[in-house]
Order: C-alpha cells, then sequence, then structure tokens
C-alpha cells in the first residue's frame, strides 16, 4: 500500500475511462434496489456528509496500480475493464438520498457502457501525478456516482494502469485481486479466447444478507455488551493510536492534513523467520500487536493497549473473489503492563484475539446505534488501526515488483492513524498515514524504529514460543 506520488509514475500519453453518459442518464431514472446498504457503507457515507456540512472535502478512495508490458491495444483493454465491472455488481451501483435515508438503485447489465477520452501527453511526472489525484478526488468522491475512474499512460512497449474507487466498493482485499484479473481479460482479449464470465458474488447481496443478520440484534445482546464495556473504558469513544499526536483537542478545531510513511519493515528471510516464532500462537499478526502493545507502554507508561483489529468478513469461500467492504473490527485490552516481554505479550495477544474475533462480525455501525451514544462523526476514521494483511496468496502477487503493482491510499486530511503491515514475497512492508505534526512523526518514527527492532529480535532468535 502507498499513495500516488511513491507507486513510480511514469510520463506518456493519458487515456481515462468512466461511465458512459447515456450509462448515467439510465441510472437517474432506476427504481430503488430493495437491498440495503452495508451499515459500514452507511456509516463512511454519512460521515462523508457530515465532513462535508462542516466545510472540508477529504477525499477517501482507494486505488491500485499496475503495469501492462508491451504496446497496448486501447480497444482491447477497453473491453477487459468493461468485462471486469460487469463482474463485480457493486460497480454498477450507487446511492441517493431520500431525505436522511439511502436508497439503493442497480443498473443491469446490459446498460453498462464505458467512456473512453484521451487526455493527452504528460511529460513531467510530478504534473501527471497531481492531475491524476485531482481527478480521482472527484471522479471517486463518496458523495458523487459513479465514484470510480479508470485510466491508462501509454507509452512506447508498456502502459500503466491506475483505478480509483470510493472505499464503500473495495476493500484491500478487492485492490489485491485486480491486476491478476484485468491482466486476465486483456490477455483473453488479445487472444481471441473466452475467459469465464459468470459474475462474482455479489457484494450487495452479502450487504442485505449481513444487514438482515445485524438487525436482528438488540441491546441487550452480549456483543453488544462488550462494546459498551470496551467503549467506556476508552472513555466514551473509540481508541486513537494511544500517543502523542500532537493535535489540538479543543472543540471545533479542523482536521489536521495527514503524511504517508512507507517502508520495508524487514527482508523476507527475516519476515519468515518472525512469522515461525509467533506461529504457534497465531502468526504474524499477533506477534505484530504483542509489539505494538509493548512499544505504546514504552512511549506512553499506559498500562493497557486498546484497539479495534480490522478482520475481512469473507467467511463464506463464495466471497473470496468479490469486490466490496468486507471488513469488521474487534476490540482488544492487551496489559502490556503486566506481559513478561514480548513472549508474554503475545500469549496475551493470542488469548484477546481468541476472544474477540467473534464480535467482527457484527457491523460496529450497528453496535453504536444500539449503545445509544451521541458518536457523531467529525472524522473520515470512527478509530485508528493496525492492520495485517498477507498477500502472498493472491493470484499474481510474485508479478508484483515486476509490474509495479501498488495498492493506493488517499492521504488527505484526518486526526486518526491508520497503520498497514502487508507481508509481500519481499518481506513486510509497512505504511501509515498519520497528523502532519511534529509529534505525530516523532513517535511514528520511534514506533516503526522499535517495531522493527521486535520483528527483527524474535526473528534472530531462532526459536519458537512454548505451546500453550
Amino acid at each position: 500500500m502507498t499513495d500516488l506520488q511513491r507507486c513510480e509514475i511514469r510520463p506518456g500519453r493519458l487515456v481515462e475511462w468512466t461511465l458512459h453518459p447515456a450509462t448515467v442518464e439510465t441510472a437517474t431514472g432506476l427504481g430503488e434496489d430493495v437491498r440495503p446498504p452495508a451499515y459500514v457503507q452507511e456509516s463512511h457515507l454519512r460521515t462523508a456528509r457530515t465532513v462535508r456540512e462542516d466545510g472540508l472535502f477529504v477525499p477517501t478512495w482507494l486505488g491500485a496500480a499496475f503495469d501492462i508490458p508491451g504496446d497496448v491495444d486501447l480497444d482491447v483493454l477497453h473491453g477487459a475493464l468493461r468485462a471486469w465491472t460487469l463482474r463485480h455488481e457493486t460497480l454498477r451501483s450507487g446511492f441517493r438520498w431520500v431525505g436522511d435515508d439511502m436508497r439503493r438503485f442497480t443498473l443491469d447489465p446490459d446498460a453498462v457502457r464505458l467512456h473512453r477520452e484521451d487526455r493527452g501527453d504528460f511529460s513531467d511526472a510530478a504534473t501527471l501525478s497531481r492531475y491524476l489525484q485531482d481527478r480521482f478526488d472527484v471522479a471517486a468522491d463518496a458523495l458523487g456516482w459513479p465514484n470510480f475512474l479508470y485510466t491508462a499512460v501509454l507509452r512506447e512497449g508498456s502502459a500503466s494502469v491506475y483505478m480509483a474507487f470510493d472505499h464503500s466498493n473495495v476493500d484491500a482485499y478487492s485492490l489485491h485481486r485486480i491486476p491478476a484479473e484485468i491482466h486476465e481479460l486483456y490477455a483473453a482479449g488479445l487472444e481471441g479466447r473466452g475467459v469465464p464470465t459468470a459474475p462474482a458474488a455479489s457484494y450487495i447481496d452479502f450487504c442485505a444478507r449481513e444487514r438482515t443478520d445485524a438487525d436482528r440484534i438488540d441491546g441487550t445482546h452480549p456483543v453488544v455488551a462488550r462494546w459498551r464495556e470496551f467503549v467506556a473504558r476508552c472513555g466514551g469513544t473509540l481508541p486513537n493510536f494511544p500517543v502523542d499526536l500532537g493535535l489540538d483537542a479543543s472543540a471545533g478545531k479542523p482536521l489536521p492534513p495527514q503524511k504517508l510513511m512507507h517502508e520495508m519493515l524487514v527482508d523476507e528471510r527475516d519476515a519468515a523467520a518472525f512469522e515461525a516464532y509467533c506461529r504457534p500462537h497465531g502468526g504474524t499478526l499477533v506477534g505484530v500487536l504483542a509489539a505494538t502493545a509493548l512499544i505504546v507502554h514504552e512511549l506512553t507508561g499506559q498500562p493497557v493497549y486498546r484497539t479495534v483489529v480490522p478482520f475481512h468478513t469473507r467467511m463464506k469461500s463464495r466471497w473470496s473473489d468479490s469486490v466490496g467492504w468486507y471488513v469488521g473490527g474487534a476490540p482488544i485490552e492487551i496489559p502490556a503492563g503486566r506481559a513478561d516481554g514480548f513472549d508474554g505479550a503475545v500469549r496475551m495477544v493470542r488469548s484477546a484475539l481468541r476472544d474477540a474475533r467473534p464480535l467482527a462480525q457484527l457491523p460496529i455501525a450497528r453496535v453504536l446505534r444500539l449503545l445509544g451514544s451521541d458518536f457523531r462523526p467529525t472524522s473520515p476514521d470512527l478509530y485508528s488501526i493496525v492492520s495485517y494483511v498477507d498477500a502472498r496468496a493472491t493470484v499474481g502477487s510474485e508479478r508484483w515488483r515486476e509490474l509495479n503493482a501498488y495498492g493506493l491510499i488517499r492521504v488527505s486530511y484526518g486526526d486518526q492513524v491508520c497503520v498497514w503491515i502487508t507481508r509481500l514475497h519481499e518481506g513486510l512492508q509497512f505504511a501509515s498515514r498519520y497528523p502532519s505534526t511534529d509529534p505525530a512523526y516523532r513517535n511514528m518514527r520511534r514506533y516503526v524504529e522499535l517495531l522493527r527492532e521486535h520483528v527483527l529480535s524474535a526473528a534472530r532468535a531462532g526459536i519458537q514460543l512454548p505451546r500453550c
């Protein structure tokens, strides 16, 4: 994961694809699709609207970037992009506001056409990068529709594809699958052969199922009680990253701009050794969270580290190929002040995750509604995260370096810290967006350095933890 400024953009001729004006016009006359938004989608769009009403435009799109070797046939690429769009129903579905209610509409596949436009030559990479970011900010806006844009930068012997989506349509797993899927469809088009055309399982169907299940739960449910206790111990809110971020706590202060921190944490040899060390207790995620709890305790003196751990909700294999936002969160508390070193912290995290993971199946937005508290969103992020994803099993991931493939993060404004740690074939990659203040930079740099030390120390110990 990185931003546009760090994904090796090179000059060339820019071509864009969006939904055809006739397709957009058809959508304006569609009736309601009774399948509701997912709670995470509704929370995202309501937060975006609230922040916009407070006078700040906060882009929150995600994207994918990758190369296509050779001189690209634009007509074939056009067909591949349309076929991929049709494969994923959420991309032809949107929302309109009726009073304070969100109502879904969904296009039939036959109505979907793409419009291609040549934007001309860009001879300077920095200028192209700024242009793409500005275009994505507008075209992948949470409160607009359509809310995605495809582009390609053409040059002799290769092309680079850049795609941006409002977060309501995609998660990290969705982005990881894009390069291989587009390559497959493009290669098939060049060779004149067919590929399986059956659509992937629909994220919209998942939204309806998840919402139906969540709406059966009321405020007396044990999961809601667990969340209520956690929120109370967090001071009546959801946790931020518990280090000094240099933020003014005064009410009404505007959201600060953010910066991105991005680097390889350790190489593949050390990443594999760290994973082996932590495997008896759940693997790399457990080790990362244990190290984080100890670091927070060292930096702040706080005896307990509290956070919400993101988990994917693709619990059935049918959703594995689907594009959508399949993410829930589980609250954990790690009493790092009582841990017997790293080994003790790992055992604490393993126990906490095992106990809390089922809570991620109930959408947090539903929980907050049931708590009856005034959680008026004032930030694009409800809470800070430390996320871990092992991307090595993703089809085509072994070619990501060769194809300059990246997941893209839009870094704009926010008062939270979001950390993404990704296991690649080359090692562990660290990325984080954080408030652009001197204290936040210093503390995040210290966090990265200490995290690397913990990983290397465990990796080079050459032993595994005893099983409990």
